[in-house]
């Protein structure tokens, strides 16, 4: 049995998703692919729609004022997609945890596959490591995974432009 990284894949992906909109269903669901979900979904006409519904109210995690507000808003997202975890053993990964029913709706997967890892992440990782780039007028979603826990920026593109800046008005 291998240990899932809900907290990592799943938290990347919904800011990957917000940061870098997909222009169709295809989009999203090889996105999925790209952050290690391996499960095929079954197509259904509103999916595009719903998984933006998730990523939207997933945002609001992300621009909570405070971690009680933040803590609030995770909860409700999580009780709204609760579902028990199970051990599941498909498409030869070996045994893992799900921490979602077997739904096949690819909005229905995200709903509850987010909130668990953004909340693993939170949890493990820090209740403040999670948030926009500093960079302005880019905003971003920044999913700091640094050692330090000091990511401000999402790229390091901005990072040097608010470098730039910070210089600038020093001169």
């Amino acid at each position: 049995m291998h240990l899932n990284p809900y907290g990592t894949y799943a938290v990347q992906l919904a800011a990957s998703l917000a940061n870098d909109w997909p222009h169709d269903r295809d989009g999203i669901e090889e996105r999925t692919r790209e952050f290690g979900m391996t499960m095929r979904f079954a197509r259904h006409d509103d999916d595009h729609a719903g998984v933006r519904a998730v990523i939207d109210e997933w945002l609001r995690v992300v621009d909570a004022a405070d971690p009680e507000r933040r803590a609030e808003i995770l909860n409700r997202q999580m009780a709204d997609a609760a579902a028990f975890p199970q051990l599941v053993n498909h498409d030869g990964e070996g045994w893992h945890l799900h921490y979602r029913d077997d739904r096949e709706s690819l909005p229905g997967v995200l709903r509850s596959v987010i909130p668990v890892g953004t909340a693993l992440h939170l949890t493990t990782r820090g209740v403040t490591r999670l948030g926009r780039c500093e960079a302005a007028p880019c905003e971003n979603v920044v999913v700091d995974v640094t050692r330090n826990g000091r990511q401000r920026f999402c790229s390091v593109r901005c990072a040097n432009r608010a470098a730039v800046r910070r210089h600038r008005a020093r001169a």
